[in-house]
């Protein structure tokens, strides 16, 4: 049982939020279960990653490369945009919880909790774009070399 509640059900949640954010991206058919499938396999990842990491960086960063190559990968396969997949994919490891509580903080008076909370959320939110960016430039560096070993 508490299988199914710490690694099933988060990702089953994840796969729903991201059906949720295809309906307001207008994403339709196929394309719904790709960006689903991406949000929980983040998720997974972001939950196997914590089993040897002691700090959370390192999860969201292992869970946006995962991501984005799922998100290049499904984009080459239907022809599509690879950011409508990989925007809503990453949403449900969006740092909107401590982007909250840092506004409390600030609004009660408490500085030290505040700066800490807001340093913590730019960080999982520089994180999350450096994983994208460094996957993404090496699926781009890849397909360009072979394209250029090809011809």
């Amino acid at each position: 049982m508490d299988f199914l509640l710490e690694w099933i059900l988060p990702c089953i949640y994840s796969f729903g939020a991201c059906i949720g954010f295809c309906l307001l991206f207008n994403i339709h058919g196929p394309g719904m279960l790709i960006c689903g499938g991406g949000g929980a396999l983040g998720w997974l990842v972001y939950l196997l990653t914590g089993l040897c990491s002691a700090t959370i960086f390192p999860r969201y960063l292992a869970a946006a490369v995962a991501i984005t190559l799922y998100s290049e990968w499904m984009a080459r396969i239907r022809r599509c945009p690879v950011t409508s997949y990989l925007i809503v994919a990453l949403l449900p490891l969006v740092p909107g919880g401590g982007i909250y509580y840092a506004m409390r903080y600030s609004l009660s008076g408490d500085n030290q909790q505040f700066l800490a909370t807001l340093l913590t959320v730019f960080g999982i939110a520089g994180t999350l774009a450096l994983g994208a960016l460094l996957a993404s430039s090496v699926v781009r560096l890849f397909i360009t070399f072979a394209h250029r070993t090809r011809k």
